[in-house]
């Protein structure tokens, strides 16, 4: 009796097979997050976002003018920059989490 006094001292029971599945749990949404798809384009429209973002801001003048005066590749990083730093945020924002482990019961 005074062995199950002191192993639920704090007043809550732990087990270590239930400690042993929340750790396994914890660990497959880690891996869920890792490779969310949202990250991954986030990340190459950034990247690829201030790739062209700054070759739009050295166009040459030619370069420009066969675009009829439009910085296109400014303005297309641009867009590309801000659609991956939206995808990153909604990554940041709504998390995904790990499917429930399902047991078979048959």
């Amino acid at each position: 009796m005074a062995d199950n006094a002191d192993r639920y001292s704090d007043g809550e029971a732990h087990d270590p097979l239930v400690d042993e599945t929340e750790d396994a749990r914890e660990e497959r949404s880690a891996a869920a997050r890792l490779f969310d798809i949202r990250r991954v384009i986030g990340g190459l429209f950034v990247a690829y976002g201030l790739i062209v973002g700054l070759m739009g801001l050295f166009d040459s003048s030619a370069e420009i003018d066969k675009a009829q005066g439009l910085r296109i590749n400014l303005w297309a990083g641009a867009v590309m920059l801000v659609f991956g730093l939206l995808m990153l945020l909604w990554q940041r924002l709504r998390p995904t989490e790990a499917p429930a482990a399902h047991s078979d019961d048959s």
